[in-house]
């Protein structure tokens, strides 16, 4: 008797959908700079050939957060899939290594609730801080945050969404700046 799937999710056309996984034994999946800026040009690819919207996302040392709509029929987990397929495969050349990267299959979560996809925007952005790495949002060079709020040009972001969900970069950046002080976190240096 076949078994089913755990967490099947239902890929469908104008939802949104928070992709998520981790090195294995929660090592660093990304070494270098050049490591970063491979993984973002396949994301770019690959948000582009799916017809995908990055709204929000976060490269971390040893795990990612991706928030993307899908905008067409293709399932928006073919991002996760395909990136970090030809990102293993790159890293593993390089680093003369084999094997798994990650700690398996990544996550996905439909996200059907408007508070729910507005708090995983903040919380992605949110992750560099949490974890220690940088004392502002803005110190992270490998997330949206700096095209969120108008202080960087790039094309992995939908800055329609932006305005339309949060009122704009300056609103996003002082909701942001909110954000973090509720946790205990001071963003003025």
């Amino acid at each position: 008797m076949p078994t089913a799937r755990r967490h099947q999710i239902s890929w469908l056309s104008g939802n949104y959908y928070h992709i998520y996984n981790r090195g294995a034994r929660q090592k660093s999946i990304f070494l270098t700079e050049k490591n970063y800026v491979f993984c973002l040009r396949e994301i770019k690819k690959y948000a582009q050939k799916y017809n995908l919207s990055l709204i929000a996302y976060c490269l971390m040392p040893n795990h990612y957060h991706f928030l993307v709509r899908q905008n067409s029929d293709a399932p928006a987990g073919k991002l996760a899939q395909y990136v970090f397929l030809n990102y293993t495969r790159s890293f593993n050349v390089i680093n003369g290594s084999s094997g798994t990267l990650f700690e398996g299959r990544y996550q996905a979560k439909h996200v059907n609730e408007e508070p729910w996809l507005l708090y995983l925007c903040k919380y992605i952005h949110f992750n560099p801080v949490k974890d220690g790495i940088v004392s502002s949002p803005e110190a992270w060079r490998y997330s949206n945050y700096l095209e969120w709020i108008g202080k960087r040009e790039g094309s992995l972001v939908d800055r329609s969404f932006v305005q339309e969900h949060f009122g704009g970069a300056a609103k996003y950046q002082q909701i942001m700046d909110s954000f973090l002080i509720e946790r205990g976190f001071d963003t003025f240096d």
